[in-house]
């Protein structure tokens, strides 16, 4: 659910505490409905444990299909294929304008499955000429997903996968034993399961199970149709960590706009650590590459922006892998032949092990956590949300800082 294009850089967290990584247009409800326009619409993806937006879903209606009212699994031409290619161009290219680098979630009809490789090659160049990476984006399956059939879901999603994208299932209407062996990055969880999980325990414990599903599975389980703090509450206890709805923001909603804060984490209140402000106040946009980029595409990037502490080294579920840290880079690198061994190998290789601290973390906690390792203590902290995910960047200096104040 995590933008890198090129780096990873979340918007601001909508309450100006720092920085912050779906659903189907057939299954759109009253309270989601884009509204009659054919402009794309937009929504946030919230981390429902720190308020941070993780991610920007796109509402769209797809093109028509070549033969209205046929069923799912019939094949998908070669005209419609490039129609729907067009499509998802245009939406990548409407989004640009909103100058936001999250990660697009965007809606794919289902039937898209049946196409093959040609289309799956002909969607990789359009995004790319659009400026965006494949990761950067996942293609939200519609709810006619639940009409395929075993042997055109998992083979279809396994392209899309091998192209780098990220694949969403835009329902949880799917038997659990495809979600298993297909393997998405995420599966979008019905709002009309998700409206009466405050009050109804027998939704409750749908969304549970589809949780642990998902967590078994590594799925990651996105509730959608959130209308209430309560809402909010329960699906955390739930398990699910991320979610969309009429309660985050309205239809009106653009990229960088600010969202309704989530209630704050009520555990472990009283304590001393539990005092004080929260890392999310001074968590910053991370940059981030995949885990397989080299040496010297790390050093551009320090080239690039002297100010730049660390750079995350993140696999393809945003989870960080490594860390490299500038002051030790350069250090490598301008040592002698240190560009001629380095430069075109992963820099994987000069990375060590990231330094990871929950969101919902107090700053005091977080310094204690730096104090742990007398060699590293000044280096960056990376946030992370509950599926481990990077979700920015906390400088030691910046804690310091504002301790020293309070």
């Amino acid at each position: 659910m995590s933008a890198l294009h090129p780096h990873h850089t979340p918007a601001a967290h909508p309450s100006g505490h720092g920085a912050v990584p779906r659903r189907s247009p057939g299954a759109t409800g009253p309270s989601d409905s884009p509204g009659p326009s054919r402009a794309p619409g937009y929504r946030p993806v919230v981390d429902l444990d720190s308020g941070a937006v993780v991610a920007v879903e796109v509402v769209a209606a797809p093109p028509s299909p070549e033969v209205p009212g046929g069923p799912p699994s019939a094949g998908m031409g070669v005209h419609e294929g490039t129609a729907v290619a067009d499509w998802l161009l245009g939406l990548v290219a409407e989004a640009a304008g909103t100058e936001s680098l999250l990660p697009l979630v965007l809606p794919l009809p289902a039937r898209i499955l049946t196409a093959g490789e040609g289309f799956v090659a002909l969607v990789e160049s359009r995004i790319r000429r659009a400026g965006r990476r494949p990761r950067d984006i996942t293609l939200l399956l519609g709810a006619d997903l639940a009409d395929l059939p075993r042997s055109v879901i998992v083979p279809g999603v396994a392209r899309l996968r091998a192209a780098g994208f990220r694949c969403g299932f835009g329902t949880a209407m799917v038997r659990p034993d495809v979600v298993v062996e297909a393997a998405p990055f995420l599966m979008r969880i019905d709002p009309g399961i998700v409206s009466g999980v405050a009050t109804d325990q027998r939704h409750a414990t749908v969304v549970e199970g589809l949780a642990r599903i998902g967590r078994g599975s590594g799925v990651y389980a996105m509730a959608s149709g959130v209308d209430s703090a309560e809402d909010v509450l329960r699906l955390r206890a739930c398990g699910i960590r991320v979610g969309t709805g009429a309660f985050f923001a309205d239809r009106t909603w653009r990229p960088g706009e600010r969202v309704t804060p989530v209630p704050e984490p009520t555990a472990g209140q009283g304590r001393e650590e539990d005092a004080g402000p929260r890392v999310t106040e001074f968590m910053v946009p991370p940059v981030g590459f995949d885990s397989d980029t080299t040496t010297e595409q790390v050093l551009e990037a320090f080239t690039g922006d002297p100010a730049l502490n660390s750079v995350i080294l993140i696999d393809h579920r945003e989870r960080p892998v490594g860390v490299i840290d500038r002051t030790r880079f350069l250090l490598s690198m301008t040592g002698r032949y240190g560009h001629a061994l380095h430069a075109k190998r992963p820099a994987l290789r000069l990375a060590e092990s990231p330094r990871t601290i929950p969101a919902w973390m107090t700053a005091l906690a977080a310094l204690r956590v730096a104090g742990q390792d007398t060699e590293r203590v000044y280096d960056d902290l990376v946030a992370t949300n509950s599926y481990g995910q990077c979700l920015g960047v906390v400088h030691i200096s910046d804690l310091i800082q504002s301790l020293s104040r309070s």
